[in-house]
């Protein structure tokens, strides 16, 4: 509350629907205690951080956040590609152009919530990320989630010290502004096992500390076969969303080996962008020089990059009702009929003795060889 006294205005940036965020139990308490402290209810704005991914509207808001905040408070969306909605703070020391949401710059008062867990590039979720991606705009997202990034060793799921991804979007938040962030930890069930709450760098890693103590599981040695899953709704509505669940098996698979996938893909592939980056490609290593050259950009290219890391080391097998078979075939994964057919078919190819080994929600697992 303290920090809120004789502020006229805030935001409050939150996750979108891709993330199972209890948005209503941290808001609440929240917004009760900015109006408390002299703001005023129409100045302030809950921001949708959807960094590149659609907005979310209607239904989606009121599961978001429940009724009484959706009907009750102004609830806007970013939209990462209208460059005239963000406000330019400059570099970043590797030369990303910072372009923030100009309604979260103008704050007086700057607040951040979300969900920490083991992420691809950056990772782990939450903290800085509620700022670059979250409400940064297409020409920020597209040089922090460029081949420069993406293609070093420490850019990976669970690495925080020398990850190029993490230490460029902490700066990049720190120099936007951030007064107080309020983050959660959920377990298998999403209920909150942890809350973090603070300054945006110190309560972030007080979480990742923890999730780094309750996600972590391993193995005594690389598996011939991993059985993994999107973690269900919100994360395995896209095709997009599913590569997370890939790659959280990377760890533990053997280079040739096979990741068995299961996701609804209820929504698709995901972005129109995301589908012509599969239609004007099909090798992956020429799409990754292609990128590497500078001289092409298409956006969501960063998450085909992901895809081409897990392909280099293994097959993936997809178990969808989601996208039809023939489709599933041109996405550079094996189409499966169900998860037990994919493991058959892979154990008479590895043969009796395969190791295998079961993820059943994989973007929330730190798996790794003991």
């Amino acid at each position: 509350a303290e920090i809120a006294w004789g502020k006229k205005t805030a935001c409050i940036a939150i996750c979108d629907i891709t993330r199972p965020v209890p948005n209503e139990m941290i808001l609440r308490p929240v917004l009760r205690t900015l109006e408390e402290a002299g703001i005023v209810r129409r100045d302030i704005t809950i921001l949708v951080a959807t960094g590149l991914h659609r907005p979310n509207l209607g239904a989606e808001l009121v599961e978001m956040v429940g009724r009484d905040i959706a009907d009750n408070y102004r609830i806007e969306n970013h939209y990462g590609q209208e460059l005239s909605q963000h406000t330019y703070l400059g570099q970043s020391p590797r030369g990303v152009p910072i372009w923030i949401d100009t309604r979260f710059v103008q704050a007086e008062l700057k607040i951040t919530t979300g969900l920490i867990e083991p992420h691809l590039m950056a990772g782990f979720s939450g903290g800085r990320k509620l700022i670059c991606p979250g409400i940064a705009a297409l020409e920020t997202i597209k040089v922090w989630h460029g081949p420069e990034f993406l293609e070093h060793p420490k850019a990976d799921c669970g690495i925080l010290d020398g990850n190029p991804v993490h230490e460029e979007n902490t700066w990049i938040a720190r120099r936007t502004g951030c007064d107080f962030i309020v983050n959660v930890v959920i377990d298998s069930e999403r209920r909150p096992l942890k809350w973090v709450a603070g300054d945006m760098e110190a309560a972030f890693l007080e979480g990742v500390q923890f999730v780094k103590e309750v996600v972590r599981d391993t193995v005594a040695e690389p598996v011939d076969i991993v059985v993994t899953s999107s973690a269900g709704y919100p994360l395995d509505t896209t095709f997009y969303q599913s590569v997370k669940g890939m790659t959280g098996a990377l760890p533990i698979v053997k280079q040739g080996g096979t990741i068995i996938i299961a996701a609804s893909l209820s929504e698709g592939i995901g972005s129109p962008q995301f589908e012509q980056l599969f239609r004007e490609h099909d090798n992956l290593e020429l799409f990754v020089e292609r990128i590497l050259g500078k001289d092409y950009f298409l956006m969501d290219q960063w998450q085909l990059e992901e895809l081409a890391k897990v392909r280099r080391k293994a097959k993936v097998k997809m178990v969808s009702g989601g996208i039809a078979p023939e489709v599933l075939a041109g996405l550079f994964v094996e189409p499966a009929t169900s998860v037990e057919a994919a493991v058959a078919a892979s154990l008479a190819e590895y043969g009796p003795d395969a190791r295998i080994a079961v993820i059943p929600k994989g973007p929330y697992v730190l798996a790794q060889v003991a």
